[in-house]
C-alpha cells in the first residue's frame, strides 16, 4: 500500500548554517521559540542530525524541545529511568518488531510530543518507524474502522511485587494505594484491589481522536498492542493460550466488551507498519514529534542499541 509520500524533516548543522555541536542546537532551539510548536505541528516530526550531543548534553536540549518533562506514570511497558523522567526505549528483545502506536493513547491523559535521543546506534536494523497517524486511519478498510467506531475498553492487571508482566507499583511510580486510587479515580476508570495486592483496571477509550491544532482525525488506540492476536513473541503467545484472555497482564475488547476479531487487529498492525517510514539512527541524532499526529515503533535489530526516550503534556 502506498502512502510513504510524508517524511520526517531532517534538521542538520548544514541546515541553519552553525557548527556541528550542541550548544549550537541549543542556540537554534532558542531562536525558534514559540515557532517549533508551529514547526512541529506543519511537519510532524523533527530529526536533528550530525549535531554530535553527547549524554551529559542531553538536558540543555530535551529542556528546550519538552517544556514539562512528564513521568511514566500509568505507562505499560519495560523501561528503566536513567535521569530527570528520562528513560530507555521500551525494552524488548531485540528480535522483535515493536508494531506502532501512540505514547499512552489507552489512558485518558497522554503526552503531546515525545523526545528521543539515540546514544548507541544498533549494528544492523532499529530504525524507528514513524507513520502518519491519520493515514494509518484512512489505510484501514472500511468495515474495520467502522467496527472500532464506539472505542475499546483496556483491561490490566498489575500484580503487586510477583507476577507475570509489571507490577502496579512500577505502572504508577509509586507505593502509594491512596495514590492509585487518585489517579484512577481521576481518569474515569474503574479498579478493584484484589486479596494477593495485585490491581484490576478497566478503561473504556475512543479509538480515534482529534488533533487540538489541525482538527485532524487519527488513528489513536493500541489495540493491536493489546490484543493476544498481535503478540509478537513466543512467551506471550505462550501465555495467551494458557491464561482467558481477561486475565492477562493487558486484554483490550471492544467498549461494550465483546470480541475483536483476530483479523481487525492484524490489519491494523500491519497496516500502520506498511506506511511507516523508517528513521534510521546514528550516535548523537535527537528527534521531536507531534504524539497524536505520529505513531512510532521499533524495528529488530543486533548489536547493542541505546535509545532514550522523554515526554511532555
Amino acid at each position: 500500500m502506498a502512502g510513504q509520500s510524508w517524511k520526517p524533516l531532517d534538521i542538520t548543522a548544514q541546515d541553519i548554517g552553525a557548527a556541528a555541536t550542541t550548544e549550537a542546537l541549543i542556540n537554534h532551539l532558542d531562536a525558534l521559540g514559540a515557532e517549533l510548536d508551529d514547526l512541529l505541528v506543519r511537519e510532524k516530526a523533527l530529526v536533528f542530525r550530525g549535531f554530535g550531543v553527547r549524554p551529559e548534553e542531553l538536558d540543555g536540549v530535551f529542556d528546550r524541545l519538552l517544556p514539562r518533562r512528564l513521568a511514566y506514570v500509568n505507562g505499560n511497558s519495560p523501561r528503566t529511568k536513567v535521569g530527570s523522567n528520562l528513560y530507555t526505549s521500551t525494552e524488548y528483545p531485540s528480535e522483535f518488531t515493536i508494531s506502532m502506536h501512540n505514547e499512552m493513547s489507552y489512558a485518558t491523559s497522554w503526552p503531546s510530543r515525545l523526545a528521543f535521543y539515540c546514544q548507541i546506534a544498533a549494528e544492523t536494523g532499529g530504525a524507528t518507524p514513524l507513520v502518519d497517524a491519520a493515514l494509518w486511519l484512512e489505510s484501514l478498510d472500511p468495515e474495520v474502522r467502522e467496527a472500532f467506531a464506539d472505542g475499546v475498553r483496556y483491561t490490566q492487571n498489575l500484580h503487586g511485587g510477583q507476577g507475570l508482566g509489571k507490577s502496579w507499583q512500577d505502572t504508577f511510580e509509586t507505593a502509594d494505594r491512596a495514590a492509585v486510587d487518585d489517579y484512577l479515580s481521576t481518569a474515569g476508570a474503574e479498579w478493584t484491589w484484589r486479596r494477593d495486592g495485585s490491581l484490576h483496571v478497566e478503561q473504556p477509550r475512543p479509538s480515534t481522536t482529534r488533533h487540538p491544532v489541525t482538527g485532524t482525525e487519527v488513528w489513536f488506540n493500541q489495540s493491536d498492542q493489546w490484543h493476544p492476536a498481535a503478540l509478537g513473541d513466543d512467551t506471550a503467545k505462550a501465555l495467551a493460550q494458557i491464561l482467558p484472555p481477561e486475565e492477562l497482564p493487558q486484554y483490550v475488547t471492544f467498549a461494550d466488551g465483546s470480541t475483536i476479531p483476530d483479523e481487525y487487529v492484524i490489519q491494523v498492525r500491519d497496516r500502520g507498519l506498511e506506511n511507516a517510514v523508517d528513521v534510521d539512527w546514528r550516535a548523537g541524532d535527537v528527534m521531536v514529534f507531534d504524539n497524536l499526529l505520529v505513531a512510532h515503533g521499533r524495528r529488530s535489530f543486533t548489536g547493542s542499541r541505546r535509545v532514550l526516550v522523554a515526554m511532555t503534556d
